[in-house]
């Protein structure tokens, strides 16, 4: 009698379960069809219900809203994941290299915001701690400046560093190889890879300080990018860098305008600046005064040299620059200036003193037109002149051209500058990724 109950049950179990199982796939898991139609009735209803009446017809899913919704956000999800996909691939395959540039030197605003056309955050200049960034070429470059940047303070975020550093004087160097130091201890622990340095370098070329740190020495700098015409440029690891306008005193990224281009000048030439004992300075003087020719010039010598500018005298020398025809060029210390690409900025034809300046730059085993090889090397239409004698004759030249020759002179100087930093640019990185990316070759 038990037997007969257990079979009843197992039966009873067994059916409900086969029944369970119809119902889920019925629901679930049978393609759906459309219902049959049914025969036209009459519908009292009035016109408001032919819609709803109408969406009756169709077979009700009470899980179809649910079902498209997801539908819709699983694609969406899809289309994401692919783009994202897309665009970290096409990052890698773009962006090879990460540099980080160390800015510790006043240049490194003319390498970031002059040549590289970056911003910097915050806009502030004496904020203590600027940052940037952007891609260029196959390399991803970060920026960082100011007094809060000290070795052992900040991330390292890169395997490839830029030092932007001052060897002008020994202070100068003495800062520079505490920078130097803590980059070799970052090479020997593995942080980082590869080292290139930007020096601002000795106005009478003494850069032998630097030496045993480049890596044809013994050292660990990949590069050496040098300003003034030091001797030992080669073009494999050392380059002439260009000494760009005194960021320092807050020299700006100059935009040109239509009027700088295009409205009359009311001076021949200008020259700001010291006027040292016994220099050519003393005789461009002279020979501006002999004739009357300081009355065409705006003139403005001081006998000692000031490293600081107040406001009044900054504004007077941009308006100068942005007033004169002719920007002239006496030597300094060093024959390169950063009056010369000031002038360039505002469209003034620069009137250079071609000569050499006591000291080691020049003799250079790639270049024979020093002083000033980089820039003649890339054409500058600059007027050279051996002796200030020579200048009567160019400001009487200057007195007879007309606006429109003036107009089309300021147009090339302007384009040319443009194109010199974009070449500077461009051979910058080509070096880094040339001297930092691995070879493809066995």
């Amino acid at each position: 009698m038990r037997g007969a109950r257990r079979r009843l049950c197992s039966a009873l179990l067994l059916a409900y379960g086969l029944f369970s199982l119809y119902a889920a796939y019925t629901v679930f898991l049978r393609p759906r069809r459309p219902a049959a139609p049914r025969p036209p009735h009459r519908d009292r209803r009035g016109p408001r219900d032919i819609d709803h009446v109408s969406m009756g017809n169709e077979e009700w899913n009470p899980w179809e809203a649910d079902e498209k919704n997801e539908q819709i956000a699983s694609q969406q999800r899809y289309e994401n994941n692919v783009k994202m996909i897309k665009n970290a691939r096409s990052h890698l395959e773009q962006t090879s290299l990460r540099v980080q540039i160390w800015g510790k030197a006043a240049i490194g605003l003319y390498l970031w915001q002059h040549i590289f056309e970056g911003h910097l955050e915050p806009a502030d200049v004496t904020a203590p701690w600027r940052e940037g960034s952007q891609k260029a070429g196959k390399t991803y470059f970060s920026f960082i400046t100011g007094p809060s940047v000290v070795p052992g303070y900040f991330s390292v975020e890169a395997e490839n560093v830029v030092l932007v550093l001052n060897g002008r004087e020994k202070a100068k160097i003495a800062y520079a190889t505490q920078w130097l130091h803590y980059a070799q201890t970052l090479i020997q622990t593995h942080k980082i890879q590869h080292v290139a340095v930007v020096l601002l370098g000795n106005e009478q070329c003494n850069n032998e300080w630097i030496q045993p740190y480049l890596k044809r020495h013994g050292g660990f700098v990949n590069l050496l990018f040098v300003t003034y015409d030091y001797a030992l440029v080669n073009e494999e690891d050392i380059f002439q860098w260009p000494l760009g306008v005194a960021t320092y005193r807050n020299f700006p990224v100059v935009e040109p305008s239509w009027s700088m281009l295009h409205d009359p000048r009311s001076y021949l030439c200008n020259f700001l600046g010291t006027v040292y004992k016994n220099s050519s300075r003393e005789t461009l003087m002279e020979i501006l005064k002999q004739d009357g020719l300081d009355k065409l010039c705006w003139i403005a010598a001081r006998e000692q040299w000031q490293p600081q500018e107040t406001n009044e005298s900054f504004k007077n020398y941009q308006d100068a620059l942005l007033q004169s025809d002719l920007t002239l060029s006496p030597v300094g210390i060093n024959t390169e200036c950063y009056r010369i690409y000031e002038a360039c900025s505002y469209g003034s034809l620069p009137v250079i003193e071609d000569v050499m300046t006591p000291g080691d730059c020049g003799n250079s085993s790639m270049y024979h037109s020093a002083p000033l090889q980089l820039l003649k090397t890339m054409g500058a239409p600059f007027i050279f002149i051996k002796n200030w004698k020579e200048l009567p004759a160019i400001l009487e030249k200057e007195k007879k051209m007309s606006l429109q020759e003036k107009i089309q002179r300021r147009k090339k100087l302007i384009e040319w500058y443009q194109n010199f930093k974009a070449w500077m640019r461009q051979k910058f990185i080509n070096t880094l990724e040339n001297s930092f990316l691995p070879s493809d070759k066995g």
